[in-house]
């Protein structure tokens, strides 16, 4: 893995991820139709998405940030000390981590101990941060972050708090681990190394046309 040194939010950090399959969207490279038959709408724009970029040299995020997630990210250096105080862990932040040979990476919240492990942190409105609590579960979209994560960073496991300071101090955490997967990685990999391969003939297709 490559591991560019630069604070995430910032314009630096956007340039290195440019045309880049990255955590945060693993659940749109990995969308299905129910029927089985087709692309679905996620997993196309995403592919454009990333051709785009790679053609303009611009990140196409649309740097939309509602209330909601401006207050989870105002949060999220309490919810990164609360989750040292549960632990014990201390998390090394990072900037973009990069796959040596691929277009892909990952942004994850903290490293620990040299890699051995990653965190993910949230910090939900309420009522989602209730459903956590009840269920104890990682939702599938973010297991899918975490898996990619996990893929690129070569950690054995990644531990993912849910964080509201609304609730009363029992109920304002929710930890839960998730183990590296060898079979789970290799299998989520060959799907990236497709969705890549498709990206880049779209790319050349483009870059083609644009040379005819």
């Amino acid at each position: 893995m490559i591991v560019v040194t630069t604070s995430q939010r910032t314009p630096e950090w956007l340039d290195a991820r440019l045309g880049h399959v990255t955590s945060s969207r693993a659940s749109d490279l990995l969308a299905t139709l129910k029927s089985g038959k087709g692309e679905a709408a996620g997993r196309r724009n995403y592919r454009l998405q990333l051709v785009l970029e790679r053609i303009t040299g611009r990140s196409q995020e649309t740097g939309f940030v509602s209330a909601a997630m401006q207050q989870g990210t105002d949060r999220e250096a309490a919810a990164l000390a609360r989750y040292e105080a549960l632990t014990g862990n201390l998390l090394q932040a990072t900037g973009f981590i990069a796959h040596d040979t691929l277009l892909a990476g990952c942004s994850p919240d903290g490293v620990i101990h040299d890699y051995e492990g990653i965190a993910e942190i949230k910090c939900p409105q309420p009522a989602t941060h209730w459903e956590y609590l009840k269920t104890g579960r990682i939702p599938t979209e973010y297991a899918q972050q975490i898996v990619h994560a996990l893929w690129i960073t070569g950690a054995a496991w990644c531990d993912w708090l849910s964080y509201n300071p609304d609730f009363p101090p029992s109920l304002q955490t929710k930890l839960v681990r998730l183990v590296r997967d060898e079979a789970e990685v290799a299998s989520y990999e060959l799907l990236v190394r497709q969705f890549l391969t498709e990206v880049d003939a779209e790319t050349q297709a483009v870059l083609a046309m644009a040379a005819a």
